[in-house]
C-alpha cells in the first residue's frame, strides 16, 4: 500500500522569543526583505504573516527554520542582508543534496537559530499563500 501525505499548511504561527529585540528586527527586516515578506513591528514586536519575534522569557534557541524564496536570486540577497544586518554565516547560498533542485542559504540568527532560505521549484512546495481579509 502506498503511503499517503498531506501537503498544505500543517503550522498556523510560530513565534520565537529573542533576548535582543532591536537586534533581531534590524537582522529579521533585513533578511526578510529580499525574500518579498513584509515585516510590520508596529506593535512592539516583529511580525510577518504568520512569523513573530518578541522579547520575553524562555529566549527561543536551536530552531531551524526556513523560510520559501521565489527564485536562487533571492536566496542569495538574503544570505548577504542577513550577513550585513549581523547574522552570522552557517552555510552558503548553493545546491543542497536533499533532493534536485534544492537551493538554499543558512544564517545564525542574534540568539543563534539556524534561519534558512530555500527555493525550492513550486512544483514541490507543500502549499500557496492563503489571503485573508478582515476588519
Amino acid at each position: 500500500m502506498a503511503k499517503q501525505y498531506q501537503f498544505g499548511r500543517v503550522v498556523d504561527h510560530i513565534h520565537m522569543k529573542a533576548s535582543d529585540v532591536e537586534a533581531s528586527r534590524r537582522f529579521y527586516r533585513a533578511a526578510l526583505e529580499p525574500l518579498g515578506l513584509d515585516v510590520d513591528d508596529s506593535a512592539g514586536y516583529l511580525q510577518s504573516d504568520e512569523f513573530i519575534v518578541s522579547g520575553g522569557e524562555p529566549v527561543t534557541t536551536g530552531l531551524h527554520l526556513a523560510f520559501q524564496a521565489r527564485d536562487r536570486q533571492s536566496v542569495d540577497a538574503f544570505h548577504a542582508a542577513a550577513l550585513k544586518a549581523g547574522g552570522r554565516d552557517n552555510g552558503a547560498p548553493g545546491p543542497r543534496p536533499y533532493k534536485p533542485d534544492y537551493y538554499a542559504a543558512f544564517v545564525l540568527d542574534p540568539d543563534g537559530n539556524n534561519i534558512e532560505a530555500v527555493y525550492d521549484p513550486p512544483a514541490r512546495r507543500s502549499g500557496g499563500p492563503i489571503i485573508a481579509e478582515w476588519d
